[in-house]
């Protein structure tokens, strides 16, 4: 079956322009909608599988639904001025890229939809409508016509429908005509809303019958209401029924999808600088880049290893990977290993299969991954593979490499960049995947030897095409900045957390003790204080002892439907009954058992040294903040009762001592750097408090409420937080929050600008730029209101923390030149460094550290760092 994709043009049109209405080029005229449109054509083809596209038009002037209701549509406003003079051009956009578009005087672009349902009704052809229009679900055929929405990214079918309205596509007219439409003017049956009409129409099938059945109405309200719009209904209702037969001279061969349409469209593009598309045009025009057959060869003879290998000129780009027996670097033992030289062949070298005679050895093995890492290395999530090389061979990485895995996170960091993916995405090639080729229980050495060679030599020739993609199509900018950075840092992340962290056992045994206690006491506490036992761990439950046994009030519901008993809600009701601060401190308790204190436990018993290894990830985050996993020791409770009681079981080596370096206020530093506001600027120049400064200016006194609040907007604003969100955080007035922002924008006038500037060139020019230059992409078109204000605050917050997120991997790079085994560097938490040093050696090295760290980069403004030193990590400040 093929499929039709037809769209509502001027609904599109609408949205677009409001979504990106303040974007202009540096003529000053208007252009958000033409991006916006100019962005959904270059995401139709990924976004909408389509065999054929039609464009419905709306007609000008009044149409026959006015001959019905002189009121039809009367209370739209005139639109703005600025979409006026964007419509004609996105039109003229329509027709020069090729696109089939039918307009019919007297008739709205819905009822050109309709026809087209209808012509497609006896054909082998599915029907995907682009809309928000509430109307067209009347359209809606399982198999045969869906309805998606642009906003929501949903696609409806008959259930979804009914989801959404309570009513089946067939009753959409006669529900319109008992609830209206307002933004049609379509006025329904007055007094009755959306669950009215779908209670009259789960009871009688069309308006028809409950107008014949009206006795049979039981709430005498609702049949007084109906009475009395009688009319209204059936209006209503002919306003809402598509015309289904309009004379459109439709042909299929003449409606199918152009190609590249954007490359007629140049001139306009240029014209309104929309530069990131343009970009994104090019390098996808620059070459068709595709999987093309290559030979996997096994290679279990040294001589043929080695004739390979010698044939290297230390400059081949080589793409290597390894093949272990599991995914954790710091236990899985190697079981063979892949390469590639060129697109014609890869080669996979067996080592450890448990059915395969004859293997190359690992002495063997050594060598000759010795010689690869004499040359320049490829590999996608390299740092995997440098691990167990190091582990399993003891050998040095090699100088020159690169990854395939960061240079994609540097391309889109939002995106997903496990090779699977990108594959597909790139190449259009479903790779082979992991869990095909080995079964449950088992790991790569148990596998037939065949299959393991496809799957290596695949891993190893995908990394090089990858490489060579990125290669061309990546900006030169963000490549430089991997080789510079990205590339070495793999390293420095490497050597940290092969360091981990020492845990003293017993005390955490002995803590874990007293937590239970603790567990248990709370726990019956709990119970007294309900009158009944319950599982504390059901939210349900605990919604039902505080919102209907004890009646305490909360509006916010779960996913689930049941009232919602999360953080937020809780803290609301700490002081309206004991028993919520009860339940709050037995969740933190009980979190900080079975999340840290068990799991934690288990990872230092394992090692002979008592320490924990966590796995950092240089592309975890869009913003380029580090992440941490199994275990995330970056989310280790930092605040809490029983956090300091936790953290303090984290010890140093027997003659060493902790050294904790933090950026002070860095976020707040980067927005004098960035924004340049005088008053912020010289605020940290003559080292005041920034906080007592700001609470001066908007309450002309500094007390610790005062400054208090004056915190939380410093902070809040730099992650986009309104005066709404101010207000709960502090739980005041909305007014009175709204009334500090505004003051706080008054003396800060530069921050408003600079904010409003970067808002502005994100939306232009789709991305948004760090201290280094690495960027953030957003795609603001086809976006609802909710998610434009979402990606406005993460655009700012995105330069912000992805910039000192810069700053303090530039100070990881220079300080790890000269760690050793007396200072190493173990964790980093964000904004915090944490060493593990020599206490004969330590003051001096705090000294160098804390040098390095505030004179890293040169801003307009100074950075500042504070240290301390510690034998646990619960004594560090």
């Amino acid at each position: 079956m093929k499929t039709l994709t037809v769209i509502d043009t001027f609904g599109l049109f609408f949205r677009l322009f409001y979504a990106l209405k303040s974007l202009k080029n540096s003529k000053g005229k208007d252009s958000g909608m033409i991006k916006g449109f100019a962005d959904f054509i270059y995401t139709l083809e990924s976004e909408f599988q389509s065999d054929y596209i039609i464009f419905a038009l709306d007609s000008k002037g009044e149409g026959v639904r006015n001959d019905i209701d002189k009121d039809y549509k009367s209370n739209r406003t005139e639109p703005p001025q600025e979409l006026k003079e964007q419509l004609p051009i996105c039109i003229q956009m329509i027709k020069d890229m090729g696109f089939a578009y039918f307009e019919k005087q007297r008739y709205e672009a819905d009822d050109i939809i309709a026809s087209v349902v209808r012509f497609c009704e006896d054909k082998d052809i599915f029907v995907r409508i682009i809309s928000q229009d509430k109307d067209l679900y009347q359209l809606i055929k399982n198999d045969k016509v869906s309805i998606y929405s642009p906003i929501s990214k949903n696609e409806y079918d008959e259930e979804a429908c009914f989801e959404k309205y309570g009513v089946k596509p067939s009753k959409i007219r006669d529900f319109l005509a008992l609830c209206g439409d307002s933004s049609d003017n379509i006025k329904g049956v007055k007094g009755i809303g959306a669950k009215g009409a779908k209670k009259l129409l789960d009871e009688f099938d069309t308006i028809e019958d409950i107008y014949t059945n009206l006795n049979l109405v039981r709430n005498e309200r609702t049949k007084t209401l109906l009475m009395e719009g009688k009319n209204d209904a059936f209006v209503s209702k002919k306003l809402a029924t598509l015309y289904d037969d309009l004379e459109l001279d439709l042909n299929l061969n003449e409606c199918k999808k152009p190609d590249k349409p954007l490359l007629s469209v140049l001139k306009i593009l240029e014209e309104y600088e929309l530069n990131a598309l343009l970009k994104r045009i090019n390098a996808k025009n620059i070459k068709n880049t595709t999987v093309t057959n290559y030979k996997s060869i096994l290679i279990n003879d040294e001589n043929k290893l080695f004739e390979i290998l010698e044939k290297l000129d230390k400059n081949t780009v080589i793409a290597f990977d390894t093949e272990t027996t599991g995914l954790d670097s710091k236990t899985a033992k190697i079981v063979g290993f892949s390469f590639a030289i060129n697109e014609n062949e890869a080669f996979y070298v067996p080592l450890a299969h448990k059915n395969f005679k004859e293997q190359i050895s690992m002495q063997v093995a050594k060598k000759a991954i010795q010689m690869i890492f004499e040359n320049f290395v490829v590999g996608h999530n390299l740092k995997y593979d440098f691990e167990i090389i190091e582990r399993n061979f003891n050998l040095p990485l090699p100088e020159k490499y690169a990854d395939t895995m960061i240079l994609a996170w540097l391309k889109e960091p939002n995106s997903r960049i496990n090779m699977d993916s990108l594959a597909k995405k790139f190449f259009n090639h479903d790779t082979i995947h992991f869990e095909d080729v080995v079964k449950k229980g088992e790991n790569f050495s148990d596998i037939d030897i065949n299959e393991a060679c496809k799957y290596a030599c695949e891993d190893a020739y995908i990394s090089l095409k990858f490489y060579f993609y990125f290669l061309e199509n990546l900006e030169k900018e963000l490549f430089d900045i991997a080789l510079r950075y990205e590339f070495p840092f793999i390293k420095t992340l490497l050597r940290m957390q092969q360091q981990g962290i020492k845990l003293d056992t017993s005390c955490l045994e002995r803590l874990m003790r007293d937590f239970k206690d603790d567990i248990d006491k709370i726990k019956d506490e709990i119970y007294k204080l309900a009158d009944e036992n319950f599982n504390i761990n059901s939210p349900q439950q605990v919604a039902f002892i505080l919102f209907e046994k004890l009646s305490l009030k909360s509006s916010k519901k779960g996913k689930s439907g049941v009232l919602s008993t999360d953080e937020k809600v809780l803290q609301e009701l700490i002081n309206e009954h004991l028993i919520v601060k009860k339940i709050l401190d037995y969740r933190e308790l009980s979190k900080l058992y079975s999340t840290y204190c068990e799991p934690l436990l288990k990872l230092a018993l394992k090692d002979d040294k008592s320490r924990i290894y966590s796995h950092f990830l240089q592309s975890g985050t869009a913003t380029g903040r580090l992440s941490s996993k199994e275990p995330n020791l970056q989310n280790i409770p930092a605040h809490g009762k029983y956090a300091k009681s936790y953290k303090s079981c984290f010890v140093a080596e027997e003659g060493f001592s902790f050294l904790s370096i933090d950026y002070s206020q860095i976020e707040l530093r980067m927005l004098a750097h960035f924004s340049e506001d005088e008053k912020l600027l010289n605020a940290f120049k003559n080292d005041e408090d920034i906080h007592s400064k700001t609470a001066l200016m908007i309450f002309n006194e500094v007390n610790d409420k005062t400054r208090s609040i004056a915190k939380s907007i410093n902070f809040g604003l730099i992650y986009g937080m309104g005066y709404k969100s101010l207000s709960k955080n502090l739980q005041i007035e909305a007014k009175d929050a709204k009334i500090y922002i505004e003051r706080y924008f008054d003396n800060f006038t530069s921050i408003k600008t600079y904010f409003e500037k970067v808002k502005s060139e994100a939306k232009k020019n789709g991305f948004i730029k760090t201290l280094l230059g690495r960027k953030r992409y957003f795609n603001f078109s086809e976006v609802n209101a909710k998610i434009l204000a979402s990606y406005e605050r993460e655009s700012v917050n995105s330069i912000l923390q992805g910039s000192a997120a810069d700053v303090i991997k530039l100070a990881m790079l220079e300080i790890d030149k000269h760690l050793d085994s007396e200072k190493r560097l173990i964790l980093q938490i964000h904004d915090e460094l944490i060493f593990e040093v020599k206490d004969e050696i330590m003051q001096n090295f705090a000294n160098f550290a804390e040098n390095i760290m505030q004179n890293i980069v040169k801003l307009k403004v100074s950075l500042k760092t504070s240290s301390s030193i510690a034998k646990n990590w619960g004594d560090l400040k």
